[in-house]
């Protein structure tokens, strides 16, 4: 009778969740086609008015597995409510901001809502019954793309009949609606992680992640061999560097670098950075080329909106892929859906690479790539909350995060140098050929996650919380963290 009565909190919470992961994604591309309007309005231009993605990015990248970590120790729903209230904040001073320092400080304060995704993989490893949570994954994690394809839209269509500030306002109102729910519906989880804030830790995880993604960000204005790119990334590599040998000496952690290292969690984060390059390649390639004037003898000449409408079939073919994605890996494991889905990106990318010189064309082929996004997004998750115990949930599906973070700023930056680096004085639109090879560049990315999917060893089995629970070995604020290498029935399969 256990089984009904926990059927009711899911189906209550689930769409919160999935709320409050789609407020965070939509801002994530939302501001794209604004991006002139705001350099007019702010009187700047737009490599200045940029920074507002750069600022927001960073910000979520270095916020995401901070957040996730203080959620396994202070618990996951009261760090949700924080970086849902933190990311309304952040839009509202955006929103209200009449210079682009005001508008950048805003945006990097919504860089909060990073943390929303690892904080609500927790609260589902957590609270959801076992054989619910590889849909409930799969469907939340559908939502970055989904979002971002929908943002695509919904800021074209603000821009072009209001004001960008709407961009910002609608996701505090989103923000603010889903942080109420969380209040008032979800559960707080038992399962915490005692310990304190590393705070040399987060300091050398900050600097080492945001100094190579603002040269990467910059690449294609500085070049990519600059002294000032190049010296930012091996800079920050080092940092990086120093971050993993200190967080191994530390007795407690913002990152077990020992979880990250194994097997089943490093090849997934490899995968995730590759799926993530390609995914935001196609956001960057697809309303670039159709917005592109017919003169080109390539571009469709449309506007903001038309380009995101060219986007949201595919968007909305990951509602579908997703759950779909969750009910593989309970049946066959996370690496199937994972494989399928990165062969699925590789081969809609490569069919645009060799056609994409019609809009029917277009929009089929990317539904095929967004198809693969969310077959691969919703498994990634799953394969990573399969492999770690549930007291570092947050911790490690946070990292998962930022590497996905990190792969999407290397799609943009570098599909974005391939596409400049056929423009000249006489030409200053990108060739069709330039396009190709982008294409091309991001099915080579979805590939090789796909092979890395296959390669996934078998992770280990970790218990249950409410199994623990019941035997009395729950970790508790200030208590020692229960055993997890135990195998336990409800535990879904990673293969």
């Amino acid at each position: 009778m256990k089984q009904p009565q926990e059927a009711v909190p899911v189906a209550r919470s689930l769409p919160i969740l999935a709320l409050a992961a789609l407020a965070f994604s939509l801002a994530q591309t939302s501001i794209v086609p604004a991006i002139g309007q705001l350099a007019v309005s702010l009187h700047t231009s737009t490599q200045n008015v940029s920074w507002t993605l750069t600022g927001y990015l960073v910000s979520a990248a270095v916020l995401t597995p901070v957040l996730g970590r203080l959620g396994d120790m202070f618990g996951k729903r009261r760090l949700l409510v924080v970086s849902l209230v933190l990311f309304a904040a952040g839009g509202a001073v955006a929103a209200l901001g009449e210079s682009l320092g005001l508008v950048v400080a805003g945006r990097v304060l919504m860089g909060a809502g990073g943390g929303i995704f690892p904080l609500c993989f927790g609260i589902i490893r957590d609270e959801f019954p076992a054989g619910r949570r590889p849909g409930a994954v799969g469907l939340v994690s559908a939502t970055a793309g989904i979002g971002g394809g929908i943002g695509l839209l919904l800021g074209g269509l603000l821009v072009d009949h209001t004001s960008y500030k709407w961009i910002f306002w609608a996701g505090t109102a989103m923000a603010l609606i889903a942080a109420a729910g969380a209040q008032l519906v979800l559960r707080e989880s038992p399962v915490r992680t005692r310990g304190r804030v590393d705070v040399p830790g987060t300091v050398l995880l900050a600097i080492g992640v945001t100094v190579p993604l603002i040269a990467i960000s910059k690449a294609s204005a500085w070049g990519w061999g600059s002294g000032r790119t190049l010296g930012l990334i091996v800079g920050g590599l080092l940092v990086l560097v120093v971050f993993g040998l200190v967080e191994r000496r530390v007795k407690e952690p913002l990152v077990d670098m020992t979880v990250l290292a194994r097997p089943p969690v490093l090849i997934t984060n490899i995968a995730t950075l590759l799926v993530g390059f390609s995914m935001f390649g196609i956001f960057l390639l697809v309303p670039q080329l159709a917005e592109t004037p017919k003169a080109s003898g390539y571009g469709f000449g449309v506007d903001a909106t038309q380009a995101g409408l060219l986007m949201l079939p595919g968007s909305l073919m990951m509602i579908f892929f997703g759950p779909l994605s969750g009910a593989l890996t309970r049946r066959y494991g996370g690496k199937v859906p994972l494989a399928l889905g990165g062969l699925a990106t590789a081969a809609g990318l490569a069919l645009l690479a060799v056609e994409h010189g019609s809009q029917a064309a277009v929009l089929g082929f990317t539904m095929v790539v967004f198809s693969g996004i969310g077959l691969a997004f919703a498994a990634m998750p799953n394969l990573i909350v399969d492999a770690v115990p549930a007291a570092q949930t947050g911790q490690a599906t946070g990292v998962n995060a930022l590497i996905r973070s990190v792969g999407s700023s290397l799609g943009t930056q570098i599909i974005a140098s391939i596409l400049a680096g056929s423009v000249t004085a006489a030409s200053p639109l990108p060739t069709d050929h330039a396009y190709s090879v982008a294409f091309a560049v991001g099915a080579a990315g979805g590939l090789v996650a796909a092979v890395a999917a296959v390669i996934i060893p078998r992770a280990s089995r970790h218990p249950d919380p409410s199994v623990l629970q019941a035997a009395g070995a729950v970790a508790q604020p200030g208590g020692p963290a229960p055993a997890t290498d135990q195998a336990h029935p409800d535990s879904t399969r990673s293969r």
